[in-house]
């Protein structure tokens, strides 16, 4: 589909299809750290939002260690257009999106957009597992104290699992999904948000 058609897509229809989409899972174990400093943020239920330039907040700083043992800054990608999904290996809707999360990547990769995943619940053997079943390439953190998740508060909902954000090239929240992703969704939020860069 042409990026202007995707852009189309998003702005008239993104969250009546963003409405029909597989409900996130829950992920209450991690609420108790953040919950109260995450109000008015709506949940697991397929809201789809875009952010203008203007209206956008802070940069998001957070940082860790994939299960590949690589360390990981999100301010080193400033820059480049960062996708973050959180997820974890047992949430029914994160094994749906998994497949169109790679070919995403693997079709952007060269326009300077990066992937980072943030796994809530796993050890290195079920999520090396799953993204071996999933043929996923790009890394993930684990999170399993919820330390990421914290600073994410406010951002991502703690039982809004999966979501998935697009940090500009400043490294600010352009875009979220909130349950499993419409691939023609994200392609028109990074579309949007390259477009940005070029103009």
């Amino acid at each position: 589909m042409p990026a202007r058609s995707r852009r189309q897509l998003l702005h008239v229809t993104g969250l009546a299809a963003a409405i029909g989409l597989t409900t996130a899972c829950s992920s209450s174990d991690t609420s108790d750290r953040y919950d109260s400093e995450s109000s008015g943020y709506v949940s697991g239920n397929g809201v789809t939002t875009e952010i203008a330039p203007q209206d956008r907040g802070e940069p998001l700083e957070f940082s860790g260690t994939t299960y590949d043992g690589d360390a990981f800054d999100a301010v080193e990608q400033r820059g480049n257009v960062l996708v973050v999904n959180v997820w974890y290996a047992s949430c029914p809707p994160c094994r749906v999106e998994a497949p169109d999360l790679q070919a995403i990547h693997e079709e952007y990769a060269d326009q300077g957009v990066a992937f980072i995943g943030i796994n809530l619940r796993d050890g290195a053997g079920p999520a090396q597992a799953f993204e071996e079943n999933y043929g996923i390439t790009y890394p993930s953190i684990p999170d399993q104290q919820s330390e990421i998740m914290y600073k994410l508060r406010g951002v991502v909902a703690p039982n809004a699992v999966p979501t998935t954000l697009v940090l500009d090239h400043e490294g600010r929240v352009a875009g979220r999904i909130s349950g499993a992703i419409d691939p023609s969704i994200l392609r028109a939020m990074l579309d949007g948000v390259l477009e940005e860069a070029a103009s």
